[in-house]
């Protein structure tokens, strides 16, 4: 049996030696003599500094900033702030632990400044700190995000509002916690016609969420549930005719969503692996409302998904150009109205919360390796959800 200490045994090791530890492959970047300077001006910090500086390449024993961070911590078993690259980039990064003095703005916030971009790497890790000193972090984040959105204003093209967005979404993007009231949960069956349930025929029933305990939870599992059967007992009561290739492969879409839909609540361990129940039975029954408009001669229609931010939320009916947390790259993503109004008044939406290593994030910033929802924006960014869930990406 080895006794070799692990990757993660030796950085936490040497950071308990030195706070500050480099790969010898970049030791170039980031001479002694500066190490000696950084590693002073971290005892002016509110809380304990670490930078880790390996190369994060995928397939290596370190493979995003993430992993590595959380690995040095767990094996240091000490709280602070860690400083890493951000995954396979020379861009800085920071997780914090054991309090919140917006380290990952701060890294952020150095990292988009354009004045910043030719500094050497001393410079920079040392603006960082003087960040997370004078606790402006948050301030410069967003001067320099505003710099950004101006920029963005006068030199972008407009997207068109049927634009096709492929753009993923990454766990990198860091954000603040959002307290765990989700709000109305709207679901509208909103163009089967023929269909006839209890009450108003057009609407599927309005549950109301609180917060996000257990018994939510609970109650969101009952609702989803009812819905996938009932979804079951529509498909099975539908007379479209599947004569043509465009109303057969709408059909199949149906009933792979709700195949996916039925798989995803036998499998789901929280509020968002719910959630995605009712966006899969969402786009099953926009495809099934298609294929019963084209088997009538009439034209597809265009699928409304569920707000980005929070698909519990209902309807995305307003697009926006959203820019998240350090990043410089926007999105143009669906939301609903109050999202959409909240993010054009500088807030953070009511978004969907999820967990990752024992704390809560929001959905999108979970490890797309870890999480569908994360990886698709709950088949926002991503056309083939369906697909994924099918092969068994949950």
């Amino acid at each position: 049996m080895s006794t070799e200490p692990s990757p993660g045994e030796r950085l936490a090791a040497a950071l308990r030696r030195f706070p500050i530890h480099v790969d010898p492959s970049l030791a170039s970047a980031l001479p002694t003599a500066e190490r000696r300077r950084l590693a002073a001006k971290f005892r002016t910090a509110p809380a304990p500094i670490y930078v880790v500086l390996v190369p994060l390449v995928k397939g290596g024993t370190w493979t995003d900033s993430d992993q590595l961070a959380t690995v040095v911590h767990d094996r240091m078993g000490r709280d602070g702030i860690f400083i890493t690259f951000h995954d396979a980039t020379e861009d800085l990064t920071a997780r914090e632990w054991g309090g919140d003095h917006q380290a990952r703005k701060a890294a952020w916030a150095v990292t988009l400044d354009r004045a910043m971009d030719d500094q050497p790497l001393a410079s920079r890790l040392s603006r960082v700190v003087d960040l997370i000193v004078s606790g402006t972090a948050v301030r410069e984040y967003d001067r320099v995000s505003a710099e950004i959105d101006k920029r963005a204003a006068l030199s972008e093209p407009r997207h068109s509002d049927d634009g096709d967005l492929k753009v993923p979404l990454t766990a990198a993007v860091a954000g603040a916690a959002v307290a765990g009231a989700v709000g109305f949960v709207v679901w509208r069956h909103r163009r089967i016609r023929s269909v006839r349930r209890e009450g108003n025929g057009l609407l599927l029933p309005r549950t109301v969420f609180t917060t996000a305990n257990r018994a939510n939870e609970d109650q969101l599992r009952e609702q989803a549930t009812r819905e996938v059967v009932a979804f079951g007992e529509l498909l099975d009561e539908t007379t479209v005719p599947t004569k043509d290739e465009r109303t057969r492969t709408l059909m199949t879409r149906a009933l792979d969503a709700y195949q996916a839909a039925g798989k995803t609540l036998d499998a789901a361990q929280g509020v968002p692996d719910l959630a995605g129940v009712l966006v899969l039975l969402d786009q099953g029954r926009d495809a099934l409302a298609s294929a019963e408009s084209v088997a009538k001669g009439g034209p597809e229609i265009p699928p409304v998904p569920l707000c980005f931010f929070n698909p519990l939320h209902g309807d995305a009916t307003t697009r926006i150009d959203w820019r998240p947390l350090g990043s410089r790259d926007r999105l143009r993503v669906r939301t609903c109205r109050p999202c959409a109004q909240k993010t054009r008044d500088k807030k953070l939406p009511d978004v969907l919360m999820d967990t990752e290593n024992g704390r809560e994030v929001p959905y999108y910033e979970k490890d797309p390796t870890k999480s569908v929802w994360s990886q698709t924006g709950y088949g926002q960014l991503r056309e083939d959800l369906i697909e994924r869930i099918q092969r068994g990406d949950q």
